[in-house]
């Protein structure tokens, strides 16, 4: 093929993504809301069916729209909050109308419409509560052989995913430092997706952080949430308020003739910012440190593993995940990543721990993936 006819074709292809990504939108839409109208409205007399017709109606394409004007250029918070509220119903009538279209080869319409119907709003409320609590501590320990002894029984906080946003969540955001200083940790790591906005917008609930205590050490990274905003501007926020940004680079924490490296780099989608100098950089970020130095790694994304066990990482933690969030989009997460939640192994030397994320995004709602500010306790062999 000539070049004459080979550049036809790729701006034929690029002509066609709109329209292949606005069928793929309509049909996810159509399957969101189409599945649970037919479960819920289909199995009353003509005067409910219309009503909950209407109603379907009404909030298929107002969901799209109070997003884009939520999270897109706009940034106007009151859609986002709507937005974000209706996604997450619609996601579990959705989830739990599949099920009940499978109970319905056994059980009469009408008691699956409400029995999907009651456990919506059951799941909902309880969901809400979740996500709206101070999280739970969950407490690990970490065993990594080549940590000196020094530095055995180092206590590390992680919090991440804060994602303050469209809610207001500048109590929840004290409540997060109270509970964090309350562990009396060495090191306070936050791996990155603070918030859903600029540092100006969010700068309320992000103020506490700056209240956080270590004895150590404060160190934070980047996630990809802080790039469809303004990246650099939270490095700077982070600093102002006290922080280490780990923006590729370590620094080195000693105590008892050990050391420790603690190291970050930018976030799996940095690099497709645009900002100069933004990308994940293992090189940068373990520079001159010695081979026989125990490295703690902070990155926001699980999959940033790989070049982890490159670089011979000891312990990467990270965030991202949120563990799913709302049962049972775990699953999806799983495609994406290789862990969802929890201490896991890769190669002979690295383990990765992924926190569940200590706020939410999107939909105000955590169904059977709790929030958590973890303590990691690293013990040496």
């Amino acid at each position: 093929m000539s070049v004459s006819e080979t550049v036809p074709a790729r701006s034929a292809a690029r002509s066609l993504r709109p329209v292949l990504f606005g069928l793929a939108l309509l049909t996810v839409l159509g399957l969101l809301f189409g599945v649970p109208w037919w479960i819920i409205t289909q199995a009353w007399p003509a005067p409910v069916s219309v009503v909950g017709t209407v109603v379907f109606a009404v909030a298929l394409p107002a969901m799209p729209a109070l997003m884009f004007l939520g999270h897109g250029p706009r940034q106007w918070d009151a859609a986002a909050r709507a937005g974000d509220k209706l996604v997450g119903i619609i996601w579990v009538l959705f989830t739990w109308s599949v099920i009940g279209a499978v109970a319905r080869i056994f059980v009469a319409p009408k008691i699956v419409a409400v029995a999907v119907l009651a456990v919506a709003v059951v799941l909902l409320a309880y969901g809400y509560a979740e996500a709206m609590r101070t999280p739970r501590i969950r407490k690990v320990d970490v065993v990594l052989p080549r940590l000196g002894a020094g530095l055995d029984g180092i206590k590390v906080a992680l919090i991440t995913d804060t994602h303050y946003g469209p809610i207001n969540r500048a109590k929840w955001s004290r409540n997060v430092a109270a509970a964090v200083n309350e562990l009396e940790p060495d090191i306070v790591c936050h791996t990155g997706d603070i918030a859903d906005g600029t540092p100006v917008q969010r700068a309320e609930q992000s103020a506490p952080l700056g209240t956080i205590r270590a004895a150590y050490a404060r160190v934070y990274v980047t996630g990809n949430h802080e790039y469809f905003a303004d990246a650099q501007g939270w490095l700077d926020r982070m600093t102002e308020l006290g922080w280490e940004a780990l923006h590729n680079r370590h620094i080195l924490v000693e105590r008892g003739g050990s050391t420790l490296v603690v190291a970050g780099v930018d976030d799996y989608t940095a690099a497709g910012s645009g900002l100069p100098s933004h990308r994940q950089d293992h090189a940068a970020a373990l520079a001159d440190v010695a081979a026989d130095q125990p490295v703690l790694l902070l990155a926001h994304q699980p999959k940033q593993i790989t070049r982890a066990v490159e670089a011979g990482v000891d312990l990467q933690i990270s965030g991202h995940t949120h563990g799913g969030q709302m049962w049972p989009f775990h699953y999806l997460v799983k495609v994406d990543q290789p862990s969802v939640q929890g201490l896991t192994r890769h190669g002979e030397r690295t383990q990765l721990y992924t926190s569940r994320g200590t706020g939410f995004w999107g939909p105000p709602f955590r169904i059977f993936a709790p929030s958590e500010i973890t303590l990691l306790t690293l013990r040496s062999a």
